[in-house]
């Protein structure tokens, strides 16, 4: 079965917010982090 692709909002919306994460964070250890809770936040477990 083919996974659904996020619409190109959403992948822009998360592109954008991984470059102000990586920007603003310098640990790379909270990067890791802080990108999980945002895939999270958008792609919930069922």
């Amino acid at each position: 079965m083919k996974r659904k692709r996020p619409s190109k909002s959403l992948r822009k919306h998360i592109r954008l917010e991984k470059a102000r994460i990586r920007r603003e964070v310098l640990s790379l250890e909270e990067q890791q982090e802080q990108f999980s809770k945002l895939y999270q936040k958008f792609f919930k477990k069922k």
